[in-house]
């Protein structure tokens, strides 16, 4: 059977990440996407210009409606925006037992605020526990926990225990924020790992951590143990961002190259 992914994000009018990076991800690596809007943003490759978050029972709606019909195997979640959001999506998932990408989503990476401040709180009290794999960058990692940002490797390690100790499976402390030509991404869980890739120079990253996650659900959707999603993730991702230039999508930090391997050179 077909492996159906589910995504649970803001909409990015610009296509880079949000739901639209989510679905391209899904379609790039082989599964169905679904999809369940929290927000509708205005946004480009420049900035964030409007936020306009849906109703809570409108976002329960969506969900109730594709898990009564769609057989999901991996559920990412991104964007939600507002606590009572954030209460509905845990309240409509709690019931199931389908494995649950969880991406922090903060902070675009045009520096615009995408979750209000105090819903960190409900996101860390509600979905955490949900959770099969965190996908927090170093910043988003430090501000779930209220501490300063991980300045190396053994702190990220700290950082990501503690994170797991908070109720997810799996954490995975993304090196994105972090300096040096190589970029690690640490996995905690019955295990560690560590993934690493040279650090690519471009500014054209936009929709990285939604690709990320969006690609750990998928791998999980088709059945793959959650080290060997991340894995292929991890891949599909450095090889999205080394295709990027090539795109010349806007004028700022424009997408990474979803269909790098699909669309001719």
């Amino acid at each position: 059977m077909t492996g159906i992914a589910l995504t649970i994000a803001g909409s990015d009018s610009g296509g880079g990440a949000g739901i639209q990076a989510d679905l391209k991800t899904f379609s790039a690596l082989g599964v169905y996407g679904a999809s369940v809007v929290t927000a509708v943003t205005a946004q480009n490759t420049r900035a964030v210009t409007a936020i306009a978050a849906l109703p809570p029972q409108m976002v329960r709606a969506q969900i109730g409606a594709v898990l009564d019909d769609l057989s999901v195997g991996a559920i990412k979640i991104g964007m939600l925006g507002g606590p009572e959001i954030i209460r509905s999506v845990a309240e409509a998932l709690a019931p199931y037992q389908i494995p649950l990408v969880l991406d922090p989503v903060m902070v675009a990476k045009s520096g615009d605020r995408l979750l209000e401040a105090e819903a960190v709180c409900a996101l860390r009290d509600h979905l955490l526990p949900l959770a099969t794999v965190l996908t927090p960058n170093l910043p988003e990692a430090a501000e779930l926990l209220q501490l300063p940002c991980a300045a190396d490797i053994a702190a990220r390690l700290e950082q990501g225990r503690a994170l797991q100790a908070m109720g997810p499976q799996w954490v995975l402390m993304k090196g994105g924020h972090a300096e040096g030509a190589i970029c690690s991404d640490l996995l905690l869980g019955a295990e560690a790992a560590v993934f690493t890739a040279p650090r690519i120079a471009t500014r054209n990253t936009h929709g990285t951590g939604c690709t990320l996650s969006a690609a750990i659900a998928a791998g999980l959707a088709q059945g793959l143990e959650t080290g060997a999603a991340v894995s292929q993730a991890h891949c599909y991702l450095q090889k999205a961002i080394a295709a990027a230039d090539g795109l010349g999508v806007g004028s700022g930090h424009g997408p990474v190259h979803h269909f790098h391997s699909w669309w001719p050179a």
